[in-house]
């Protein structure tokens, strides 16, 4: 595609260089640009793209855009920087937007044919895209997933390094779904996705807001509440179907904020809601510990049974439902994935024949250790045993409160090594002592995590739950910069292959 087509769809001007040439790619790494690539200069927190005007134009780019709005980067400069290439330099009054556009434009605008379905919320957003997604499947509409766990275009599965992609990838992604006859996406959107406008362009058939919880507050993420909720509303300036947590804190700000942009469906439990549900009662169900509870409402309607435990998963559940509704989705296909889900990392059942109740989960901070351990709690005949650990190169509160909540809440406790990252996992060890021991709780340390996950195992008895947490979905530990493969969920079989109790 020629560039001055491409640059057609910008607010830009031509600083230097003729823009007949043809473009191949769009890239914001320099690193990766190439003959014919278009780079596009964005400032991240941590370095700005125009700090590589340079080495772009060396490396063969067709054209280099820079952001009107920059700072400490002289047009001149800038200018010298792609003298004796012929890279063209332009200016463009967003370098974000303008790498949204562009990568569009050069996928062939795949958004035009794709049916997209949001998820944001500070919680819930990938335990609720899998239900849906599995919603799909099993309804016979293949559906494309971006996330957190994992992105999957068809048949194939692409590590995740980001919730949400830049948008030259999530464009990417549309494309590749396209060509395999798949115009359906689910997508996790996360506050910084918005924010920074990774899905700049995209129109939501239907965008869901789970709740809000304080998290992601920063100088590198948001300033303050006020901010990160602001960022999750712009979900619905592009938006047809709204589907929103009625109980959640700012729910009556965030349908404040939908109704006049779209449709707005709600979903809730305490409340008045479209979906309500009641009448909730925790059940094990052969190896699966779940919810049975009943919807009323004019929508969808019945008794459903969801196969993760935990008031929580049920809100998870109520916005898969609603979210299926907007998707025309039947009810008898939402009830048979709701009975059977299992998502990787989030509540995931280790079966076993031991009578045990074994969970892997990515709780990795206090509060959302208190919310697993209290919610298993409530399916526990026996004892809860909770294993785990904290990363490294991560705030140290983190794990004086972890190690007390667990002291307080669980009746025993593995204290092990997670991602230790360039810091010695002793150490870390020794910060969630001194958590753990303003507790009366019980507790002992095995630094190895796979004789940990072991152990826990061992002294379960029939009746007690283990709660494998931190890590949930990853399969790596990373030490000193080196990602090695370990999967929480499979040394926990492994362990329970060894204790003779396979499934």
């Amino acid at each position: 595609m020629l560039l001055s087509e491409i640059l057609k769809e910008l607010d830009y001007r031509v600083i230097s260089g003729d823009p007949a040439s043809e473009v191949t790619s769009v890239e914001f790494d320099s690193r990766r640009v190439h003959e014919g690539s278009v780079f596009v200069c964005i400032k991240g927190f941590k370095t700005d793209g125009h700090k590589f005007v340079g080495s772009a134009a060396g490396n063969g780019a067709a054209c280099v855009i820079i952001e009107a709005g920059r700072e400490g980067f002289g047009e001149d400069e800038l200018i010298s920087l792609v003298s004796g290439t012929s890279c063209v330099l332009a200016e463009a009054g967003d370098t974000k937007k303008a790498l949204a556009l562009i990568a569009a434009t050069l996928e062939g605008h795949p958004e035009r044919d794709m049916n997209v379905y949001g998820f944001t919320g500070t919680k819930g957003k990938t335990t609720s895209t899998f239900m849906l997604r599995n919603m799909f499947e099993v309804s016979g509409m293949k559906a494309g997933l971006i996330g957190t766990v994992c992105n999957i275009i068809g048949d194939e599965k692409i590590e995740a390094v980001h919730t949400t992609p830049e948008s030259s990838k999530v464009f990417g992604m549309m494309h590749s779904l396209k060509d395999k006859n798949i115009n359906n996406l689910i997508m996790e959107v996360s506050s910084q996705g918005l924010k920074l406008d990774r899905v700049y362009g995209l129109r939501y058939r239907a965008a869901a807001f789970t709740n809000l919880y304080e998290d992601h507050i920063s100088p590198e993420e948001h300033p303050d509440m006020g901010d990160y909720l602001n960022c999750k509303l712009k979900i619905f300036d592009s938006c047809d179907n709204a589907v929103i947590n009625a109980d959640c804190d700012p729910a009556s700000k965030v349908i404040a904020y939908a109704s006049s942009r779209c449709n707005v469906l709600t979903y809730g439990i305490e409340g008045e809601a479209d979906f309500r549900a009641g009448n909730l009662r925790p059940e094990r169900k052969g190896h699966v510990t779940g919810t049975t509870f009943d919807v009323a409402s004019k929508y969808v309607s019945g008794e459903f049974f969801v196969a993760l435990p935990g008031k929580f998963n049920v809100y998870n559940a109520l916005c898969a439902i609603a979210m299926a509704y907007c998707a025309g989705i039947s009810v008898e296909d939402i009830r048979n994935v709701l009975a059977s889900i299992s998502v990787p990392g989030r509540m995931q059942p280790v079966e076993n024949t031991l009578g045990l109740n074994i969970l892997v989960d990515y709780a990795h901070n206090a509060e959302a250790l208190k919310s697993a351990i209290t919610t298993l709690k409530e399916y526990t005949e026996g004892r809860v045993i909770t294993l785990f650990g904290c990363g490294g190169d991560r705030p140290k509160i983190r794990r004086f409160e972890m190690g007390e909540v667990s002291g307080n809440l669980s009746d025993y406790t593995v204290i092990t090594s997670d991602n230790p990252r360039t810091e010695e996992p002793d150490a870390i060890i020794g910060d969630i002592l001194t958590g753990i021991n303003k507790t009366a709780g019980k507790y002992e340390v095995e630094s190895d995590r796979t004789k940990a996950i072991k152990l826990a195992i061992s002294m379960a008895k029939p009746g007690d739950t283990v709660l494998i947490a931190g890590k949930g979905h990853e399969d790596y530990q990373e030490i000193n910069g080196v990602k090695h493969h370990f999967d929480d969920a499979e040394k926990a079989y492994e362990a329970v292959k060894e204790l003779g109790g396979a499934v």
